[in-house]
């Protein structure tokens, strides 16, 4: 039985880590099956946006399942191999192109906290709760926490939580802007529908380029982002799309996107 459902409707790609009798902790196989699916979802233009989400109420994923680890992993061994993408194949991912939005139906610590750094858009029940665990079993956030929550983060912020193992609640989360909006449950999953409605609102070749420029330029300075060119860039410019967008502006009417 796999342990992450994958759904494709209507360009909206929904992943959902279905292991909540560990509150969703990724095991080898479950993350294997994590990178194979961004894989899929690069390779595929019929996927406009994806939702990343949780199975069950209580985690949206607490990282590894260390039940499930080699004997005789060390911390060392783990640092020294491939990771490629980061935890869940996702948290300093830099190739997909598709906006991923993360609906955190539950508690998000360690490689969960990972993965929702490694997402564009953050829907949280008010509930739940971020925190990377590691340094209080001895280990480090080697897949992107530690580099990643200093950078969307104030840094106070960051090394307290980094240095210490702390948990923030959702509405701090949002107020410093690790997420976008705090919902109750009742009010979740139309709160994730309403983000991806917006989302399929822009054109999809516009959104693969922003993303792209976004990615391939966050260590550049500005002048020297702007003078870099980019498939995706050239292939928005000069699509069907971005002349349909135009055209509905004109006769005041809705575009309709076909991503060519």
């Amino acid at each position: 039985m796999s342990e992450i459902r994958y759904e494709l409707t209507d360009h909206v790609a929904r992943v959902t880590i279905d292991r909540p009798r560990v509150l969703n902790a990724l095991s080898p196989a479950a993350e294997e099956q994590l990178r194979d699916i961004w894989a899929r979802v690069e390779a595929d233009r019929d996927v406009w946006v994806v939702v990343l989400t949780g199975a069950g109420e209580r985690a949206f994923c607490v990282g590894a399942d260390m039940s499930t680890q080699e004997t005789g992993e060390t911390g060392i061994r783990y640092w020294a191999r491939e990771r490629p993408g980061g935890f869940g194949g996702l948290a300093i991912r830099r190739t997909l192109n598709v906006p991923v939005i993360a609906a955190v139906n539950g508690h998000a610590i360690g490689g969960g906290l990972e993965m929702v750094l490694g997402c564009d858009i953050v829907v949280a029940v008010e509930d739940a709760r971020f925190g990377l665990s590691e340094p209080r079993v001895g280990r480090i956030p080697l897949d992107g926490g530690v580099f990643q929550l200093v950078r969307q983060l104030p840094y106070r912020l960051a090394m307290s939580m980094l240095l210490t193992g702390r948990q923030i609640s959702a509405a701090e989360a949002c107020r410093y802007g690790l997420i976008n909006e705090v919902v109750t449950r009742d009010e979740f999953e139309a709160a994730v529908r309403r983000w991806v409605d917006e989302v399929l609102q822009c054109a999809p070749l516009s959104l693969r380029a922003i993303k792209e420029m976004v990615l391939r330029t966050e260590a550049l300075r500005v002048g020297d982002a702007t003078r870099m060119s980019f498939p995706t860039l050239v292939e928005a410019l000069d699509s069907d799309d971005a002349a349909e967008g135009v055209r509905a502006f004109r006769e005041k009417r809705k575009p309709i996107w076909r991503a060519s």
